[in-house]
């Protein structure tokens, strides 16, 4: 009886996420303008890149350096905690990735389905190209409770504007359950970092899942695919210990609508890059 609400708030949200993209795409390859005397200068490169929290970035690791990711989110009374390392193999063409999960909910806690990453940098950032860096990643299943296979593809574009950087994507996720329906959950994400100071972002990062869960689990194998939009605005700061090591961090108050309600989440983010061969 609620189904013209549904759809209703689903062309509602869907309307929003693709004038967002449409907006930030725009804003991020749109030509100066032609009353202008000259071009200007190319703008001073972003000392922060490939960290932000929801919306990933087009940017593969440099040569010889490795990064550790650690996220943890809090929201409706569970909490996430994930562990990214991710590696040049070898230069900046090809990158290797894995992620680790660990969680509490309703349900129970403990380790979540692992994930292997494989990035391939088929565009780097140049006047009017965006960066581009599709990621296919294998599911691993070692989760404890609902434990599931299958596989994740992204593609990510980033693009900076000055003292903006946009970076909008669009992907979806596969899991195979033993004896249970197959899933698949489309997703799009877009965002906006402004450089406040050369080491401070001011981040708005959003993201649309259309997420499809079983509803009537057994020989009918029925399943209903709902939208989840979430909206985080966040800052990320850090410092560059030396040429090759730098630390970030990060903090976002992440907002949820999902099936007629919504949630407010915190998000804490840890990284650190350093070398691992001279």
């Amino acid at each position: 009886m609620h189904a013209p609400v549904t759809i209703k708030r689903v062309s509602a949200v869907v309307q929003a996420m693709g004038a967002l993209l449409l907006f930030l795409l725009g804003a991020a390859t749109s030509p100066a303008q032609a009353q202008q005397p000259a071009p200007s200068p190319p703008a001073e490169p972003f000392q922060i890149t490939d960290n932000s929290f929801l919306v990933e970035e087009a940017f593969n690791q440099e040569p010889r350096i490795f990064q550790n990711i650690v996220n943890w989110s809090r929201e409706d009374g569970e909490w996430f905690l994930s562990f990214t390392q991710e590696w040049p193999l070898p230069g900046v063409r090809h990158q290797l990735s894995y992620t680790v999960l660990f969680n509490a909910s309703s349900e129970g806690e403990g380790m979540g389905d692992s994930m292997l990453n494989y990035r391939l940098q088929v565009l780097e950032e140049g006047p009017g190209r965006p960066a581009f860096a599709p990621r296919v990643s294998v599911i691993v299943p070692t989760a404890r409770i609902d434990r599931s296979s299958g596989m994740q593809i992204n593609l990510p574009f980033s693009k900076q504007r000055n003292d903006f950087y946009f970076h909008w994507n669009g992907g979806f996720t596969w899991q195979h359950r033993d004896n249970r329906a197959n899933l698949v959950s489309p997703s799009l994400a877009a965002s906006a970092i402004y450089r406040a100071a050369p080491m401070l972002n001011v981040m708005l990062e959003s993201a649309l899942v259309f997420l499809e869960t079983e509803v009537a689990p057994g020989v009918t194998r029925q399943t209903e695919r709902n939208p989840s939009f979430t909206l985080s605005p966040g800052v990320r700061g850090g410092w560059n210990i030396t040429d090759d090591k730098q630390i970030i961090i990060g903090a976002a108050v992440p907002i949820t609508w999902s099936e007629g309600s919504s949630s407010a989440g915190i998000f804490g983010y840890f990284s650190y890059e350093l070398p691992f061969k001279r």
